[in-house]
């Protein structure tokens, strides 16, 4: 017997006898009737509050934004299931880098690295939270942390309000990325630090009919 199973052992004999767990109440709201238009009203409001930057924008703006957000970057990397048409209006004098299964960028690699452009699964307004959830268009955990500055891309029919109206949208059990504005925590004496776990930078395009 493994030391893992005989631990186990243990905890199955020292619940035994233990009562039956009551049931839990879940009276929350699951559901909520915002149209479209409050859904991106909420979600700005609380990625401004968080410190990101926001556009609102049409699907066909979408090269033209990413470009003007990483005019300063001297490289970009995005996941190799990304539409590279969102990159085509990127200046030439930008080295691209593709990450895909097979041939990952190192984490110095990804150091070096100015930006990253990615899309995203599900976003909530109420909490102004935007959810990764390892898609080929969205790439692994690490390109979206390691970057200084995050361009998100943000299709306006993945909002809903409420975080009980996401989860059935997620597979709880694939790496999930929860961002709520660029990396921040504070210090001993209350003081804003930005980038420590994450981005430095973020910036969300809520997008119109994608």
């Amino acid at each position: 017997m493994s030391a893992k199973e005989e631990i186990l052992g243990r905890i199955r004999s020292a619940l035994a006898d233990a009562p039956a767990a009551e049931d839990i109440p879940r009276e929350y709201r699951t559901s909520s009737e915002m149209s479209e238009e409050q859904l991106i009203e909420m979600l700005v409001d609380r990625l401004v509050d968080y410190k990101a930057g926001v556009d609102v924008i049409d699907a066909a703006q979408i090269p033209a934004l990413v470009a003007a957000k990483l005019g300063q970057a001297s490289s970009v990397v995005y996941p190799h299931g990304l539409d590279t048409g969102w990159l085509s209006a990127l200046p030439q004098g930008i080295a691209r880098r593709i990450d895909e299964p097979g041939a990952r960028l190192s984490v110095a690699e990804l150091d070096e690295t100015s930006a990253v452009v990615t899309s995203s699964a599900v976003s909530i307004a109420e909490s102004g939270t935007i959810i990764l959830d390892g898609e080929p268009d969205q790439g692994r955990r690490a390109i979206s942390l390691v970057p200084d500055h995050h361009v998100c891309i943000v299709p306006v029919s993945t909002i809903v309000q409420l975080l009980p109206e996401a989860m059935p949208r997620l597979t709880v059990t694939r790496p999930l990325t929860w961002i709520s504005g660029p990396s921040a925590t504070s210090d001993i004496e209350l003081e804003r630090v930005e980038g420590v776990h994450g981005p430095r930078v973020l910036d969300v395009l809520l997008v119109r009919g994608l």
